[in-house]
């Protein structure tokens, strides 16, 4: 409970200031061109019986515009005069056009007045990395260090790839730093080099390969490989309870050879689908039941019920040392604004498995999002998670979709290119067709977590 509300804070923390100043956006621009803001609201204020759906609100005097907060966090709205948005105020564009009104300012004005939510959460985006880069630094390993290889799944191997091979980079490009664009750059590449028993080899990629199935698999398409060496032994655990202790390294389990912790998450995950088809309580026991070999001992123990052995396992940082880079104030740009646009690149580029049948289950609501947050509380982490979300709710927002600012402005530069306003009765029709699938969109989304939570997908 107490890591949910962690993931919680933080999701609502992040979600209120991208909000906020996104809606910031649009309300600078139109007061900067003399347009009046009936309402700035963050979250949205869906009204109950006699409650209007505020949690509060105020007018300062002398203003045009009432500011508060809404109880569905959902997202939030700047409601400016004389505008077809997602209010669906018809009644007010019933009325004779006023000078203070969207409606009646230049196109270019409008232009700017829809992009200025996009554009303040791109710059949020870079600014926070900018900051990041400032305050901690940056921290990565990159796969040349990695001596002991990767280990890859049998469809790598099919490719040519054998476990310990070192990636060295694809296409005559060198890997960076070990991160999921590792993944992509393979995905995309029609050559990937490696490195294997000193020497360089390069393995000729299919056109066909799919980040999603590379991700997906199971075991994983590569992972660095990690001798499946305890880090630490829990106390009272199947481990402990057997005599094992920091330091074995596990050679093996059921008969099944282990030479690494991603074979044998491998082996466990076959435990798991027997564990799931299990009729009796004697038939679970039985499953859990294990014979684990070591390079000290071999024991047999039984497994929690969700088949956990009660060990830290190693990992990468155990056996490599990454690259720190520190950066100054006026350095820290460059390098934050290039971070950025890189993740940019890597979010539209797996856009394009969306359209698929595997893409659309892999897609993720309100409870995927709040669990890409660390379960303790880490400024590094909070920023970093907040900066991604701001690439996507500014990319997301740009989508030339009715009911987003995308739509808006392909609208509006319809009308920049042709000198021909689409009619008030069209553009009403487009905000309607497009808020439906922006809902539709959400509950699919949102539906998939239900699904995960339930163990469905």
């Amino acid at each position: 409970m107490e890591v949910f509300l962690i993931r919680l804070l933080q999701f609502i923390l992040a979600i209120s200031l991208l909000v906020l100043l996104h809606e910031g956006g649009h309300f600078f621009f139109s007061k900067l061109f003399g347009v009046r803001v009936d309402k700035f609201y963050i979250f949205f204020d869906v009204g109950v019986g006699k409650w209007d759906g505020s949690l509060f609100k105020f007018k300062p005097k002398n203003s045009d515009t009432q500011y508060g907060a809404g109880w569905l966090p959902l997202g939030g709205y700047c409601k400016i005069a004389g505008m077809i948005d997602e209010s669906f105020d018809t009644e007010q564009m019933k009325q004779p056009a006023q000078p203070w009104e969207f409606r009646t300012k230049p196109a270019w004005q409008r232009l700017l007045i829809m992009i200025g939510g996009v554009l303040v959460n791109f710059l949020l985006a870079l600014f926070i990395y900018s900051m990041v880069m400032f305050s901690w630094g940056d921290s990565y390993f990159t796969t040349q260090d990695m001596t002991m290889g990767f280990k890859f799944n049998e469809d790598a191997k099919a490719l040519g790839f054998q476990d310990h091979d070192i990636l060295v980079g694809y296409d005559g490009k060198t890997f960076e730093r070990y991160d999921v664009d590792v993944y992509r750059h393979i995905a995309d590449a029609k050559t990937v080099q490696v490195k294997r028993n000193g020497k360089n080899l390069t393995i000729r990629m299919p056109e066909d390969m799919s980040l999603l199935n590379m991700l997906k698999a199971e075991p994983a398409f590569c992972r660095p490989f990690i001798p499946a060496e305890l880090d630490t032994v829990m106390p009272d655990s199947p481990a402990a309870k057997a005599g094992m202790l920091k330091g074995d390294k596990i050679v093996s389990i059921n008969g099944k050879p282990v030479d690494s912790w991603n074979e044998f998450t491998y082996q466990v995950g076959i435990l798991s689908d027997m564990l799931a088809n299990a009729k009796t309580a004697k038939d679970s026991l039985k499953i859990r039941t294990a014979t684990v070999v070591t390079n000290r001992d071999t024991v047999n123990l039984v497994l929690t019920e969700d088949l956990k052995l009660g060990v830290g396992q190693t990992s990468i940082a155990t056996y490599y040392k990454p690259k720190e880079v520190k950066y100054g104030f006026f350095e820290s740009f460059p390098a934050g604004i290039k971070f950025g646009l890189n993740v940019l690149r890597g979010y539209v580029s797996d856009l394009k498995y969306v359209a698929s049948a595997d893409g659309a289950k892999s897609l993720g609501g309100f409870g995927a999002i709040g669990s890409l947050f660390p379960p303790v509380w880490d400024w590094h982490q909070f920023w970093m998670m907040t900066a991604f979300l701001s690439i996507i709710l500014a990319f997301m927002n740009i989508l030339p979709i009715p009911a987003l600012d995308g739509g808006h402005v392909l609208f509006l530069l319809y009308e920049i290119i042709t000198g021909r306003k689409p009619s008030e009765k069209f553009l009403i029709r487009a905000e309607y067709v497009g808020f439906g699938l922006l809902i539709l969109l959400m509950v699919v989304a949102n539906l998939n977590d239900i699904l995960r939570w339930l163990g469905y997908m």
